[in-house]
């Protein structure tokens, strides 16, 4: 019996080791993560969690400046992408890369102040916030903490005026056609960033044709250099083989 006691518990103890080692968390960012404009210096920025246009209508904790921090395999990799978008005259565009996950605790929170809906009309207008989580658009652990994921999308260039947001101002639903949502100067996706809509899956059906070109253009270039998509979302990327797969960082962006 005894025997059995000790090995049932060394088992609990490899699991929570197990649980421990998945969810590992630091303060400290490590040396192999750069900000990406020094990799690619033109690319386009709309760092949507340091300003207030998201979901959640308010500055996200840890965005002390509007910067992309990637590790240098994954901001290597976007450079290819971006190379290959040049001669064609269209520019990547970045609204979010690393993610502390202070700013995923910030989102948690949100989550769970059910009547906070300020942005309910833009960003999840079908949805009832309190299935956030069952939906799958809210999560405790965000792979953008480990530092090899990006919400991107691909602009015209010359870009196109990128359109003021104003707090407070009358929001327009994000699955709306590209004339009536917020004006972002990107080619035509099918919906706005971050819209937690069924529209934003990378494979649906009912939107444009143009528009399932526009994704198949990002998705084959990102798959091309080494990322997959998350089906849910067409804007969001991770790095096949990023460096730190266990690893949730917690470092401001400053």
């Amino acid at each position: 019996m005894k025997s059995k006691i000790i090995f049932v518990l060394l088992i609990l103890a490899s699991l929570s080791f197990a649980q421990i080692a998945y969810t590992d968390c630091t303060d400290k960012m490590s040396e192999n993560f750069i900000d990406i404009q020094k990799v690619i210096p033109d690319v386009v920025m709309d760092i949507r969690y340091y300003g207030t246009h998201n979901f959640l209508g308010e500055k996200v904790d840890g965005y002390l400046a509007p910067k992309c921090i990637l590790s240098k395999e994954a901001a290597q990799a976007l450079a290819g992408v971006q190379k290959d978008l040049v001669p064609y005259s269209l520019t990547l565009k970045i609204y979010d890369c690393y993610r502390p996950q202070r700013a995923v605790n910030h989102f948690v929170r949100w989550a769970k102040e059910i009547e906070n809906t300020k942005t309910m009309r833009e960003f999840y207008p079908t949805i009832d916030k309190r299935n956030l989580f069952r939906d799958g658009y809210i999560d405790s652990k965000s792979g953008h903490s480990r530092g090899s994921t990006v919400d991107l999308t691909i602009v015209p260039l010359p870009a196109p005026a990128q359109a003021e947001y104003i707090s407070g101002q009358k929001l327009s639903e994000c699955y709306m056609p590209m004339e009536q949502r917020f004006g972002d100067n990107s080619i035509d996706m099918g919906t706005g960033f971050d819209c937690f809509h069924e529209l934003s899956n990378i494979a649906n059906a009912n939107i444009g044709r143009q528009q399932k070109m526009n994704r198949l253009l990002l998705k084959s270039l990102m798959e091309k250099h080494g990322f997959k998509n998350y089906d849910m979302e067409w804007w969001h990327y991770t790095l096949k083989n990023e460096p730190y797969p266990d690893t949730y960082f917690n470092f401001v962006i400053e």
